[in-house]
C-alpha cells in the first residue's frame, strides 16, 4: 500500500493525471495485490487510506500538504477503499489466497458490481469533492476496465446458463428473449459509461470575472483556461462508447454520441488538439459508421485520416483501418491494393488476395468461390455486401478482355491507322461471360448484364439488341 501512495503523492505533487491512473489499475501483480488487501481490514480501511494519503502528501511536501483539500482527501479515500475491496475478490478469482493462507470464492458479477462503484466514487469526486481536470486519466482507466469486466461477467454468465447451473435462476422475460440477456453487463456498463461521457460534455468550467460587480453575461466576464476543464475527456470516452456499441452490435446509436460532439463543438477544443491516438480510434469508427450505411466516400476521408494519422509501428490498428479502407477504395476508384500493401499484413492476405486476383482476371467463378469460402469472416467483420459488389468490377475486366482480343478492324485505306473493333457481338460477350462463371447463359441474360453495366457506368455504349451488338 505505501507503494501505490508514494506514487499517488509524487502523481498529485506533479499533477501527471496518467501516473495517477497507474494507482488504481488491477492489472498488477498478485504480490502486489496481496499487499494491497492485508493492509487494513474492512472495520479500519478507510482510516488507513487516509492516513497513507496524509503521509504521502508530508513526505513530498516536507510540510504541510497544500496539494489536496480536505473534500478531495474524503472522495479519494472513498475511491481507494472500493479498489481495495476490489483487489480481495481479484485474488479470490484467481484462486490466490487472501491472508493467512485463506481463501473465497468470487465472480466477475461481483467484481463488476465493486468496480461500479470505484466508478461512482470517482464520478462523484468531480461533482461533489472539486476533483481538478488533470486528473482525467483516470477516468479512462477505470472506464475502460469496467468494460472489460462487464465482458468478463457476461462470458461468465452465459457459460454458467449453457451448463444449466442450478444456482443460477432466470426470470420469464430472460427465458422468452434470451439472446437480450446475453450482454446484460456490457448494457448496464454503456449506461454507466454514457453516464462519465456527460459529465465530461456538461461541464461548462469556471467563469472568472475582471471586477467583482461584473456580470457572468458581460463582456468583462473571462472564463477560465480550456485547460482546467473535463472536456479533455470527450473523444476518449466516446471511443470507449463507441467499442461498446459495436460488441452490442448497436453500432447505429454512435451518431447519437457524434452528434452531441457537434453540438458542443463551439465550446470544446478541436479534434486536432486531442492525442492522435484518440484522433485515430474516433475516425476509424466514424469511418466505420459510413462504411455501414455505404456512404463509401465520407468513409474513405475518415479511414484515410485515421490511417495517416496511424503511428508506424501500430500494425495491429492499421489492420483494422485497412480492413474497411480497401473495400472502401476498390468501389470508390476501382482500383486493387497492392501486393506491398498486404505484405506486412498476413490477415489481410488472406481476406483479400484471392479475391483481389480474381478481379483482376475476370474470374468470376473464382470470385463467387472465394467469396463463399471467406463468408463468415467477412460476415463477422460486415465486409461481406461491399466485397460482394466487387464482381462488377471482375465483369468490368472481363469484358474489357472481350473488347481486346476483338482486334483491329480492316483499314478503309492503305497505310491507314488501325482502329480498334467497336461493335461486338452479344455472343462473344455470352461465351466470355459463360466460361468466367462456369454458368451457361442465353443471350437475353446476357444482354440484361451488359445493360446493367452501362446503367452503372462502369464503361460507357449503347446496347443494339436487335442486331445483338454493343
Amino acid at each position: 500500500m505505501e507503494s501505490v501512495f508514494q506514487e499517488f503523492g509524487e502523481a498529485t505533487t506533479k499533477r501527471d493525471g496518467y501516473q495517477l491512473s497507474r494507482t488504481l489499475s488491477p492489472n498488477i501483480s498478485n504480490d502486489k495485490l496481496r499487499a494491497i488487501f492485508k493492509s487494513g481490514n474492512a472495520n479500519d480501511i478507510k482510516r488507513v487510506l487516509k492516513t497513507c494519503i496524509l503521509k504521502a502528501g508530508l513526505q513530498m511536501s516536507s510540510g504541510k500538504w497544500e496539494g489536496l483539500s480536505a473534500d478531495e482527501i474524503k472522495g479519494w479515500v472513498e475511491i481507494y477503499f472500493h479498489y481495495w475491496r476490489a483487489t480481495g475478490e481479484l485474488l479470490a478469482i484467481q484462486g490466490s489466497s487472501v491472508a493467512n493462507g485463506k481463501s473465497f470464492q468470487s465472480s466477475w458479477a461481483k467484481i463488476y458490481e465493486i468496480w461500479a462503484e470505484l466508478l461512482q466514487a470517482l464520478t462523484r469526486g468531480y461533482q461533489e469533492h472539486g476533483f481538478e481536470a488533470w486528473t482525467i486519466p483516470c477516468l479512462y482507466v477505470v472506464s475502460n476496465q469496467l468494460r472489460i469486466f462487464a465482458i468478463k461477467a457476461d462470458q461468465e454468465r452465459n457459460t454458467n446458463a449453457s451448463l444449466g447451473n442450478p444456482d443460477d435462476f432466470q426470470s420469464y422475460d430472460e427465458i422468452d428473449d434470451p439472446e437480450s440477456q446475453e450482454n446484460q453487463t456490457l448494457r448496464d456498463c454503456c449506461t454507466r459509461v454514457n453516464r462519465v461521457f456527460n459529465i465530461c460534455l456538461a461541464d461548462r468550467y469556471e467563469i472568472c470575472s475582471s471586477s467583482p460587480d461584473s456580470h457572468p453575461e458581460s463582456d468583462t466576464a473571462i472564463r477560465a483556461p480550456l485547460e482546467e476543464s473535463r472536456k479533455w475527456g470527450i473523444y476518449y470516452i466516446a471511443n470507449l462508447i463507441f467499442k461498446i456499441y459495436f460488441k452490442l452490435d448497436s453500432s447505429s446509436l454512435i451518431k447519437n454520441i457524434i452528434k452531441a460532439i457537434s453540438a458542443g463543438r463551439g465550446d470544446m477544443p478541436p479534434l486536432e488538439r486531442f492525442p492522435k491516438s484518440q484522433q485515430v480510434t474516433f475516425n476509424y469508427f466514424q469511418g466505420v459508421l459510413l462504411f455501414l450505411e455505404e456512404n463509401y466516400v465520407e468513409a474513405e476521408n475518415h479511414l484515410t485520416e485515421a490511417l495517416n494519422l496511424c503511428h508506424k509501428d501500430a500494425m495491429r490498428s492499421k489492420e483494422l483501418i485497412l480492413t474497411y479502407l480497401i473495400p472502401c477504395h476498390l468501389l470508390t476508384t476501382h482500383t486493387l491494393p497492392s501486393q506491398r500493401l498486404l505484405e506486412p499484413y498476413p490477415r489481410l492476405q488472406t481476406l483479400f488476395t484471392r479475391l483481389c486476383q480474381c478481379i483482376k482476371r475476370g474470374d468470376l467463378h473464382g470470385f463467387d468461390m472465394a467469396l463463399e469460402d471467406g463468408e463468415e469472416e467477412f460476415v463477422k467483420r460486415r465486409i461481406y455486401l461491399t466485397l460482394e459488389r466487387g464482381r462488377d468490377i471482375a465483369m468490368r475486366n472481363l469484358c474489357r478482355k472481350v473488347f481486346l482480343a476483338g482486334g483491329f478492324e480492316e483499314p478503309k485505306e492503305a497505310g491507314a491507322t488501325p482502329v480498334r473493333r467497336t461493335r461486338i457481338p452479344v455472343a462473344e460477350f455470352a461465351a466470355a461471360i459463360s466460361l468466367g462463371s462456369q454458368e451457361k447463359l442465353d443471350n437475353d441474360e446476357v444482354e440484361c448484364l451488359l445493360a446493367n453495366m452501362i446503367y452503372k457506368v462502369s464503361w460507357a455504349s449503347p446496347c443494339n439488341a436487335q442486331n445483338s451488338l454493343v
